[in-house]
């Protein structure tokens, strides 16, 4: 998965505040431009982010197309996990536990 690696999560958690261009990342994240760039190269191909050309930068945001599809695929697993915490709940009142 694309935001496995420690630095691409890094990236990504620093895209919802603002756009921000390659130099910018690499200041956040302590790397090189060119490590950020082959991250966003990930990141992109898994449509978490997208590129906006601006002048003679290129900026990155957050890609909703991407957020979407992992919000869809995550939201299946919901009701799943929702009825084992209550059971769970259920067990440690019936044990007395709250």
């Amino acid at each position: 998965m694309a935001l496995s690696d420690p630095t691409r999560r890094a990236i990504f958690e620093a895209l919802p505040q603002a756009p921000r261009a390659v130099g910018e990342l690499a200041e956040i994240t302590g790397v090189t431009s060119s490590a950020v760039s082959q991250h966003l190269r990930v990141l992109r191909e898994a449509r978490l982010v997208m590129m906006r050309p601006e002048g003679n930068r290129r900026l990155y945001s957050l890609d909703p197309r991407g957020l979407g599809d992992a919000r869809d695929y995550l939201d299946q697993f919901w009701p799943s996990a929702l009825a084992a915490y209550a059971a769970a709940l259920q067990t440690a009142r019936t044990d007395g536990r709250v």
